[in-house]
């Protein structure tokens, strides 16, 4: 088929750090990163010795002022010394904790490429329905999952974007919109480091959609009049506080003053505290996405999905980093509040007042832009989970989306993206419903020997390719698939509910996915493996035949060998395939390698005997012929 330009057959993988290598970049870097907060410790503790004798001096000059000739002039030089060396060591410090976050993206990226990744990141934990077609059966979420695998996010919202990229397949266009987001995100490998220097303590309430509720609240102060005149109440009154104080003004006009100020501030105390406390968790919560947003300002993108992005973020011409700054130094002044020196003057200038109503005014200025703030947000990082993962394996190609025709799904070479790359073996899958073509495959094999591992490959695979992201293959060719699965089906003792009534419920969800406008992918492990054998013959072939006959595709993995049936009868659109193992030195090894035909035998008594189960088959098989 020929490529169209506009294809992701046709994103270009230029610019990519594969000059190097992925390993050797990180490794490269994670040397310098450690280096530099090696350098950075080293001032700090410079700073804070310097820092503590600044401290000695300025106390044995105090004594030379108060028990001797000293001027208190003196005492200048070690407080400014003192204060110019805190400022140093501050920022020594903070240098310090941006090269040990650098340094930790670092040495995430070379644990996914020796396969040690697993228990180190964000597992995902909650954002997978437990009713979800596919999630528990291709460790979507969890320990040791694909989300723990990609996830490079700092925030909830980020987090929740990928796992719903994971979760729902999106349509075509925006698949290739995302694929040449996430190739030029791959290559700017300087760009997803700084995004993830940030620290990350985000309250979960943001990807709830607090702040964008927050945001779209009713206000609950008003006017424009008003706040003008509790500043110029809240002036007065600090003038005539000051003439008193100092010029012997008479106190009747400042008592006047401050009680006029006091029942304008009563009369909205209610609305002003609700109004600040409302605001605090908000304003925390956006200073991550301040800073995050400031990076995106400050980078210049190709692909349209970014760029297209970035230009509906700013307000008038003001970009959000800053009106979220502006946030943040009003929520800072309503905490500095409650510092016992600076009280009697917030009261006398009726700060809470006055900060209340320039937040509402801020809310209601920026309040329905949080949503595309946020937004951009969850999107940027959720393409740079998918481009971290893609830049660690430079030669995964992006999958084709084919839109014309029928179902169809055509990997090459397809492996477990969450094995090791060294231990996986690749198979080649090809599925549509069309003539001399195999709609389904029914896969035989021993235990162990690799039938429900290719099943969680194929899917996995789908998932990666309809997120947006490289798959982990030589090819790939699909169409848009509704998948479901039943590979991890559980029982339930609060529902009270067997396996096989939950594997029967999973399948008839399976079925009704044919009912939808989209082909449906099936993957199916052992159907109705938990019922007699002839139940077992009649019931899995009537679901397999219905899928088919509805122009489903999809794997069927199976141990009874009287399914195999299923492939002649079905006019060589259900393909029979199998594993196989072989014993060698009293121990089974597996090739993983897909082959064509049914398996010729079983291993289960192997496996028995190996364990140390002895089974003596043929006293077995005599005693079953044997009617005394």
């Amino acid at each position: 088929m020929p490529s169209d330009p506009s294809t992701p057959a046709a994103v270009s993988f230029s610019g990519r750090p594969s000059v190097a290598g992925p390993r050797a970049l990180y490794e490269a870097r994670l040397a310098t990163r450690r280096a530099e907060a090696a350098a950075a410790e080293r001032v700090a503790d410079r700073a804070a010795d310097l820092r503590l004798l600044a401290f000695v001096v300025g106390l044995g000059l105090f004594g030379g002022v108060l028990w001797g000739p000293l001027s208190p002039h003196t005492l200048w030089l070690p407080l400014a010394a003192f204060i110019v060396i805190v400022a140093r060591h501050g920022r020594a410090a903070a240098a310090q904790r941006r090269a040990e976050r650098a340094a930790a993206f670092h040495e995430a990226g070379l644990r996914r490429l020796d396969g040690t990744w697993q228990g180190t990141g964000r597992t995902g934990e909650g954002l997978a329905s437990p009713e979800h077609l596919y999630a528990a059966d291709f460790d979507i979420t969890g320990s040791g999952s694909l989300f723990e695998l990609l996830c490079a996010a700092r925030t909830p919202v980020g987090e929740r974007r990928l796992a719903d990229w994971l979760l729902e397949p999106a349509a075509p266009d925006e698949i290739r919109s995302r694929q040449k987001a996430v190739a030029e995100l791959a290559a700017r490998l300087d760009f997803r480091e700084t995004l993830a220097l940030e620290e990350s303590d985000v309250a979960a309430a943001l990807a709830r959609g607090a702040a964008e509720r927050w945001g779209a609240h009713p206000r609950r102060l008003h006017g424009t009049l008003e706040p003008w005149l509790h500043g110029i109440v809240a002036a007065t009154s600090t003038v005539l506080v000051i003439g008193w104080s100092f010029f012997d003004l008479p106190g009747l006009p400042m008592g006047i003053s401050m009680i006029v100020q006091y029942f304008l501030a009563a009369r909205r105390r209610a609305a002003v505290t609700e109004v600040l406390e409302a605001a605090d968790r908000p304003a925390q919560d956006l200073a991550l996405i301040g800073r995050l947003l400031e990076h995106l300002e400050a980078t210049t993108f190709e692909s349209p999905h970014l760029t297209a992005r970035l230009e509906r973020l700013a307000v008038d011409g003001i970009p959000p980093s800053r009106r979220i700054r502006r946030l943040s130094r009003l929520v800072d002044f309503v905490d500095a509040r409650h510092n016992q020196l600076f009280l009697p003057v917030s009261w006398l200038l009726s700060l809470g007042t006055q900060l209340a109503f320039q937040i509402e005014a801020w809310r209601a200025e920026n309040g329905t832009a949080l949503a595309d703030w946020l937004d951009t947000v969850a999107e940027v990082e959720a393409l740079a989970s998918l481009a971290g993962h893609a830049s660690d394996h430079p030669d995964d190609p992006y999958p084709e989306i084919i839109e014309d025709g029928d179902a169809l799904y055509d990997g090459v070479g397809l492996a477990h993206p969450l094995l090791p790359r060294d231990r996986s073996v690749p198979n080649d899958v090809r599925l549509l419903p069309a003539p001399g073509e195999a709609q389904a495959y029914l896969i035989s094999g021993s235990n162990m020997s690799g039938k429900s591992t290719l099943l969680r490959t194929v899917g996995t695979n789908a998932v990666l390719a309809f997120a947006g992201a490289p798959i982990c293959g030589s090819s790939l060719r699909l169409s848009p698939l509704a998948l479901g699965a039943s590979i991890q089906v559980h029982d339930s003792l609060q529902e009270g509910a067997s396996r096989f009534y939950a594997e029967i419920a999973r399948l008839k969800k399976v079925v009704d996915l044919t009912e939808g406008s989209t082909p449906a992918f099936f993957l199916l492990d052992e159907v109705l493996h938990g019922t007699n054998s002839q139940d077992r013959r009649v019931g899995a072939g009537a679901v397999v035949a219905t899928l088919i006959e509805r122009g489903a595709i999809g794997l069927v993995t199976t141990h009874d060998l009287a399914l195999a049936d299923m492939g002649a009868a079905a006019h060589g659109r259900i393909r029979n395939v199998h594993f196989e193992d072989q014993v060698e030195d009293g121990r089974m090894a597996f090739d993983y390698t897909l082959r064509e035909g049914v398996v010729e035998r079983s291993n289960a008594l192997a496996l028995m005997r190996m364990v140390g189960l002895d089974v003596d088959a043929q006293a077995l098989d005599a005693k079953d012929r044997d009617p005394g």
